[in-house]
């Protein structure tokens, strides 16, 4: 019995049960600024040219997992785009299977507006959105009913039919870390514009990491691509991917707030009988 009970103090010595942690806990130091704008509507949102890790607000005495912004810089990315957005709510109020079942529902990106400075209106970013059954069969694949628990790890294919590039085609991988939840997009295929490449396949990746803190739903995002000195005269690449980020967020976000509202609203039927 002794050495059960040593064994499990050991066990909690290496994973010690903890309240879900604050924004503050996780951004210590963070400028007011940038504070503010994480817990606005819109976010905040930053877009650089070779920035180097320093400048970010998920690096240094950031107590972000530093496995996600190290998986971003491994691609060596010319154009980064970092992003924070807390959605409000009380300790508690939202799940990592709230984020997962709205990540599943990876057609609801279809018909999602976005603001075109060209055209001076908005317009669907993605004119249509589907899962395909691996990296090298296109087949469509129905997004999956609701889940009642969160796997470890998960991998998807998907295509997204872009409005400036076409069919694009993404690998995701989801995978669960200490304090929540870890996904990764990146391009299995080359993004083209016009048929000329301008995203060599693997030279883009986004990192969404979800975590349910004190003040709601924490999303942390950092994407980054690697594009040549011709593309990048051409194309604005960090106006690009700010905007595809901010669609895909707005999606997720939107999600999670759905599937806890219905949840909340089936638990008080069900509590008075309804």
């Amino acid at each position: 019995m002794r050495f059960l009970y040593c064994f499990f103090l050991f066990l909690l010595s290496l994973f010690p049960l903890s309240a879900q942690r604050s924004f503050n806990e996780i951004f210590p130091g963070i400028p007011s600024s940038v504070r503010e704008a994480a817990f606005s509507n819109a976010g905040f949102y930053r877009s650089s040219e070779k920035a180097p890790l320093s400048a970010l607000a998920g690096s240094g005495q950031s107590a972000i997992d530093p496995q996600i912004v190290e998986a971003v810089f491994l691609r060596q990315p010319r154009f980064l785009v970092e992003s924070i957005l807390v959605v409000p709510g009380r300790a508690g109020e939202y799940s990592l299977l709230d984020v997962y079942n709205a990540l599943g529902k990876i057609r609801g990106l279809k018909g999602r507006l976005y603001r075109s400075a060209t055209r001076n209106q908005d317009i669907p970013l993605f004119e249509d959105v589907t899962r395909i059954a691996s990296a090298q069969k296109n087949t469509p694949v129905s997004d999956p009913p609701s889940a009642s628990k969160v796997p470890s790890s998960e991998t998807i294919y998907v295509r997204l039919k872009d409005v400036n590039f076409g069919n694009t085609y993404y690998r995701g991988d989801m995978a669960l870390v200490r304090h929540g939840l870890r996904y990764s997009l990146s391009n299995n295929r080359n993004i083209t514009y016009f048929f000329v490449p301008v995203i060599k396949e693997e030279k883009f990746i986004a990192q969404l990491y979800f975590e349910p803190i004190a003040e709601g739903m924490l999303i942390y995002a950092l994407a980054g691509v690697d594009v040549s000195d011709f593309v990048s005269s051409k194309l604005d690449m960090a106006s690009a991917i700010n905007k595809r980020l901010a669609v895909i967020i707005g999606w997720v976000t939107e999600g999670i707030i759905a599937r806890s509202t219905a949840q909340s609203t089936a638990q008080g039927a069900a509590r008075y009988g309804a």
